[in-house]
């Protein structure tokens, strides 16, 4: 199988700033979230400490070429769609590095990129791509009609099958899952159609007895996963399915660990990535004790004042520290978490166009 069709393969996506926690959470929550988080300034903010604004910042900086990202795949660099799209529902997330996400956007729409990321639509077409490039455009304000000449909704519609499934076209092999799934209800949802009500049945019948999800479909045991439960939950309640949604919650609360984080299937250790996916679930499902747990879990992931200047805002994968091959991702996906925002409402409108930096105290001088 070339490269080519490992990159189209749906990537796991996919912040509250501290401001916004405090003024929902009671009094001593909030000065938990409070002291959480590093002394220092968000620059080219609010003035104060915003996690996802730090993070979004160090995200925009890290841009090749300044509008997207790249893979790496038996030495040789391939772009990086997947990524990309994840630093723009990011940086709107943090309401911030808005022209950088204007770049990355116009990036997507060049024919090259696009159908590289997609398929041509026709003995090629892939679903959670598709789904995913959507949610992208619409979270933009761009024609998800007219994106880049493809009709992105049409597109999407015409990979549902009579299952109510969302499936790839493709020589390779249908590789879609849980994650294209669950983006092609939380995008469509936004469209004037809504989302088809069979595509929404599927995912409903997919859930576990014990109230989680898989990644994959027609597993003959049904082993829930942390993001395909996090995204799930989130396309149930945009589309009207809340008793679905609050037991994917409930399957998220039992399955956080003692420090606040979430670790991926198969896993014991809290990584960035699945602690942002949940955390940007439960705290708009509701959920704020568990979700402050997750917020302070990422806000202790970040980089802060005694780091390197070069990388502080960013967000590590894990608590072994920080490693640059895996902190771009990290980085990204953490965004959401550290706003607080879920992907059924998210929007760049009124972001700021600058690309924030952590501004720290000065070192004290020496008698």
């Amino acid at each position: 199988m070339p490269a080519s069709a490992l990159r189209h393969r749906p990537l796991r996506l996919l912040a509250i700033s501290a401001l916004a926690l405090t003024a929902a959470l009671p009094a001593t929550a909030a000065h938990a979230a409070t002291a959480a988080a590093p002394v220092a300034s968000t620059t080219g903010a609010t003035g104060t400490y915003r996690p996802d604004a730090a993070a979004a910042g160090w995200l925009a900086r890290q841009l090749v070429d300044g509008d997207h990202f790249e893979s790496v795949f038996d030495g040789t660099a391939y772009p990086d769609q997947g990524l990309t799209i994840d630093a723009v529902l990011a940086f709107a997330a943090a309401g911030s590095a808005d022209q950088a996400a204007a770049r990355a956007t116009a990036w997507l729409a060049r024919p090259d990129i696009l159908g590289g990321y997609l398929g041509d639509g026709t003995t090629e077409a892939y679903a959670g791509a598709t789904a995913k490039l959507l949610l992208a455009a619409e979270v933009r304000g761009a024609a998800p009609a007219a994106f880049g000449g493809v009709d992105l909704p049409a597109r999407l519609r015409s990979l549902l099958t009579p299952s109510g499934r969302f499936s790839d076209r493709s020589q390779w092999g249908d590789y879609s899952n849980a994650f294209g799934q669950s983006l092609a209800l939380i995008a469509l949802q936004r469209t004037p159609g809504g989302a088809p009500a069979s595509a929404v049945d599927f995912l409903a019948a997919a859930q576990c007895a014990d109230g989680g999800f898989p990644v994959a479909f027609g597993q003959a045991t049904c082993t829930a996963d942390t993001d395909a439960t996090a995204l799930a939950a989130q396309a149930l309640a945009a589309t009207g399915r809340s008793a679905k949604a609050r037991a994917g919650l409930d399957w998220l609360t039992a399955h956080q660990n003692t420090d606040g984080g979430f670790a991926a299937a198969g896993a014991t250790t809290s990584n960035a990535n699945s602690t942002g996916l949940a955390t940007s679930a439960l705290l708009p499902g509701g959920r704020l004790v568990s979700g402050l747990k997750g917020w302070s879990s990422l806000v202790k992931l970040q980089q802060g004042c005694s780091a390197d200047p070069a990388v502080r805002g960013a967000v590590a994968y894990d608590a072994s520290g920080f490693n640059p091959a895996n902190a771009t991702r990290a980085t990204a996906q953490a965004v959401l978490g550290l706003s607080g925002q879920g992907l059924a409402g998210l929007s760049a409108h009124g972001a700021r166009p600058s690309a924030p930096t952590l501004a720290c105290p000065a070192p004290a001088a020496r008698p």
